[in-house]
């Protein structure tokens, strides 16, 4: 939310400068992200006058102005505008001014004003446009100013007489969901004054009481009351519909928004003034004239004042008038109701709607306005009136309307208001500090707090702009901010619970993952738990459709994430495009799927578990003077697969065989099983997919069900140590034949098992196709260490070899070979 100095200074007086001004804005809870600098001082521009304009005799598209800028002799003065005339007042830019350029990007570059020769002929200065003022951003020819403006006189002293801001600051701030007050700029100021302890300076508005000659033209009723306790409606007749003039315009362009029109701007200007949003009919397009506010019964299409047609889902509060929708209530108006240039008669609505209803309407149209982010936090219910003859004031002396007498005021609920009960001794004990019962006192009257003191403390009476207010500890946290969260000192001594802090075996296994991971040369990170629902369904790996969120944030937030893989994804494509080459990543995150009808889930219908993906891109290793990088290939993943397994001890427990169903969006893959059971898989990405995300590099991926794994490992014994082996250990090597599309895995387990309890490693260390083996049959040789805690006789080495021997011939069909 932008928020201006300038516009502040309307509501508080303003000493501090803008920097330090945006240190108490944090300290006071309303963050200030960034702030910017909105044009400059001006020296140098003035109030000149055109007295004669003539074609530029070496250039069409020029022509040569005598300006009299009240110093002497007039100045010639070279200009392309198109609007550029005789008798005209402008601002003049003299020789020496520095002006600046504002690219797209927001940086600014300086300009400084010359003499120049311009085809032959001699300019002293530039007649300027509002955008070259940084006053707006339009360039359709010069600003010509009223014939009131005095010649000579200096523009930044021009400007200021007519309440226009030559140079302001925009504080970006990042308001928390819980201080809808603070929404505006009344509310910003509120808090400045409490804690400068200032009185607030409130708009002089004159609100008319109910009735009159208002409600006798206009019908209102409200039949949906829990979705719209109050609707306030005011007529302006005769209004001439045209640009805003330059300081309401300057007021809004400065925090963001597009100057549309006298009547619109004004609506937005008193939202982001006071708080309240508006919404302005042309009264003449209203059947009745009446207005019905209700619910749909039905799914309804609404051309909104954007063109686009939506359809409104059931419940939705709408805005109806004697014969159809004309506004989706809090959200935005219609199209069939809109100002336009021909209005002459306007209906100015100001309303409080139920702020879950505005909620669920804006997320279900995927349309979020400045109305509805306020009415979804909830505006102060007892100003709408204020709001809307302080609109009306302002249309009929910016507009030429004239207010109808009266207003309407539908008022069915009226709010009642709550009191909260503060203890001082309480707040103390709380703060850490002594806040004194007065001072206190002080700073919830400043905030708008009715406050009376009681046997029991502080009774206040909460003001309807602060819905967030509702226990004691909500007042605690209003003294503590105004009074200052750097005055609460520190304390001496910090009481810690005399315990033994437990371990936990998945969160250590965890962190041990984390730094073997490390050690390989892998970053960790942190996706993004949701995703598109067409993103879940591309990469989901179950029989189920993805799991899908009730209120999206956004289609981007649609769905949770049926895999890591997605998120992951996304980040390769990032640094990839980023000039990174070598990626090698991991995550461990959760994932989501829909659950079988007889499964038991925390969350009926729907299952989750932890998972843990590594993945690899690029090269195998950067660019070095003394290194030649490959690329990575499966089996450098698989590697690393295998070293987390070593990890887990789980190593010897763990078999791989090829996928029989790869997972989605896999070229190929191998499954890993435990108790027969697949715990993981590790896979080379589909290059249609890798080209999706603009990887050019293969990529590869291992995904672990971590929750599987961690089980396991819990149930196996404790790691122990054992000294290191005095007696020596055998080594053989063993070939056998078999054939080609024979993987190795199967062989390994098979040796592993036969080989106990001798067995201590084996390794594949070759693969032989070729001259001397037969077609169809590869030659795949082991090596082994056998040892125990004596040396191995002769005898017991050669039983396990053939225990080992009789395993692969009698499994695989093997035929051995000598070893290689």
């Amino acid at each position: 939310m932008d928020i201006s100095y300038r516009w502040l200074s309307d509501f508080v007086s303003l000493d501090a400068a803008p920097a330090a001004l945006a240190d108490t804005l944090t300290m006071l809870g309303l963050e200030v992200d960034g702030q910017r600098r909105l044009g400059h001082a001006m020296d140098g521009v003035v109030v000149g006058e055109i007295l004669n304009v003539r074609p530029h005799p070496n250039a069409d598209r020029l022509v040569l102005c005598d300006v009299n800028i009240g110093t002497g002799a007039p100045l010639q003065i070279a200009c392309g505008a198109p609007n550029v005339a005789a008798g005209q007042k402008a601002p003049v830019a003299t020789v020496g001014t520095t002006l600046y350029q504002t690219a797209d990007d927001g940086t600014r570059t300086p300009l400084t004003i010359e003499t120049r020769t311009i085809r032959g002929e001699t300019s002293h200065g530039m007649i300027c446009a509002e955008d070259e003022l940084e006053l707006s951003d339009n360039h359709a020819g010069i600003m010509v100013l009223p014939d009131d403006a005095r010649v000579g006189e200096s523009f930044a002293a021009y400007l200021d007489a007519h309440n226009v801001a030559a140079e302001d600051h925009i504080f970006e701030i990042d308001l928390t969901p819980n201080r809808p007050d603070a929404a505006s700029h009344l509310g910003v100021a509120r808090d400045l004054a409490a804690k400068t302890e200032q009185s607030l300076q409130m708009p002089a508005v004159d609100v008319p009481a109910p009735g009159g000659a208002a409600a006798a033209q206009v019908d209102v009723s409200i039949d949906d009351v829990e979705g719209c306790p109050r609707y306030v409606a005011m007529v302006v007749r005769d209004v001439t519909v045209g640009p805003s003039p330059l300081w309401l315009r300057r007021r809004l362009t400065a925090i963001g928004l597009q100057p549309r029109n006298t009547i619109v701007d004004i609506t937005n200007y008193v939202l982001h003034a006071l708080g309240q949003p508006l919404h302005a009919f042309d009264l003449d397009a209203l059947a009745g004239p009446a207005i019905h506010v209700r619910a749909a019964e039905a799914p309804t299409d609404v051309e909104t004042l954007d063109g686009a047609t939506r359809t409104v889902p059931p419940g939705t509060l709408m805005i109806h008038d004697a014969e159809r929708p004309v506004a989706v209530a809090g959200v935005m108006g219609g199209a069939n109701s809109e100002v336009t240039d021909t209005t002459t008669d306007v209906l100015i609505e100001s309303a409080y709607f139920d702020p879950s209803r505005i909620r669920r309407a804006a997320k279900a149209l995927g349309l979020q306005t400045d109305s509805s982010y306020r009415f979804e936090r909830g505006v102060d219910r007892t100003g709408q009136a204020r709001a809307a003859a302080w609109a009306a004031q302002l249309m009929a002396s910016l507009a030429g309307g004239t207010v109808v007498d009266g207003l309407v005021d539908a008022h069915p609920v009226p709010p009642a208001p709550a009191t909260v009960t503060l203890r001082p001794e309480r707040l103390s004990e709380r703060l850490g500090t002594e806040v004194p019962p007065a001072a206190a006192r002080g700073i919830l009257e400043r905030l708008g707090f009715d406050v009376s003191a009681t046997a029991e403390g502080l009774a206040c009476t909460v003001p309807p702009w602060r819905p967030d207010v509702s226990i004691e500890e909500d007042l605690m946290e209003e003294v503590a901010r105004v009074w200052g969260y750097d005055r609460i000192p520190e304390p001496a001594r910090v009481p810690l619970p005399n315990q033994t802090p437990t371990r936990r075996l998945r969160e250590d296994l965890r962190n041990d993952i984390r730094d073997a991971l490390r050690g390989h040369g892998f970053r960790e990170l942190y996706t993004n738990s949701m995703c598109s629902v067409e993103k879940a369904e591309r990469f989901n790996p179950h029989s189920t459709p993805a799991v899908q969120t009730l209120n999206p944030i956004a289609q981007t937030m649609a769905a949770l994430r049926p895999r890591l893989l997605p998120g992951v994804l996304d980040v390769l494509q990032f640094n990839t495009n980023h000039g990174q080459e070598a990626l090698r990543v991991f995550e461990f995150g959760r994932v989501f799927r829909q659950a079988g009808a007889h499964e038991e889930t925390l969350v009926p219908g729907y299952a989750e578990h932890e998972a843990l993906l590594l993945a690899w891109t690029g090269p195998h290793a950067p660019t070095h003077w003394d290194t030649k990088p490959r690329p990575a290939d499966f089996y450098d993943l698989k590697g690393i697969a295998a070293a987390v397994l070593r990890e887990l001890r789980l190593d010897a427990l763990v078999s791989a065989a090829p996928a029989s169903e790869p997972p989605p969006t896999a070229a190929y893959a191998l499954s890993y099983r435990l108790d027969e059971q697949e715990v993981g898989t590790i896979m080379r990405l589909d290059e249609e997919v890798a080209r999706a995300y603009d990887l050019d590099a293969p990529v590869f991926v291992a995904e672990f069900d971590w929750n599987t794994l961690a089980a396991h490992v819990a149930h196996l014994p404790e790691r122990r140590y054992e000294p290191v082996q005095r007696h020596p250990v055998a080594e053989r090597d063993l070939a056998v034949l078999v054939p080609d599309d024979q993987p190795a895995g199967p062989l390994l387990d098979a040796i592993r098992t036969a080989g106990q309890p001798l067995l201590q490693e084996v390794v594949l260390f070759d693969r032989f196709t070729g001259a001397g083996i037969p077609e169809g049959q590869q030659s795949l040789a082991f090596r082994m260490q056998l040892g125990a805690d004596r040396t191995l006789t002769d005898q017991e080495i050669d039983e396990r070899m053939q225990a080992i021997e009789g395993a692969l011939t009698g499994t695989f069909d093997a035929s051995i070979r000598d070893a290689a």
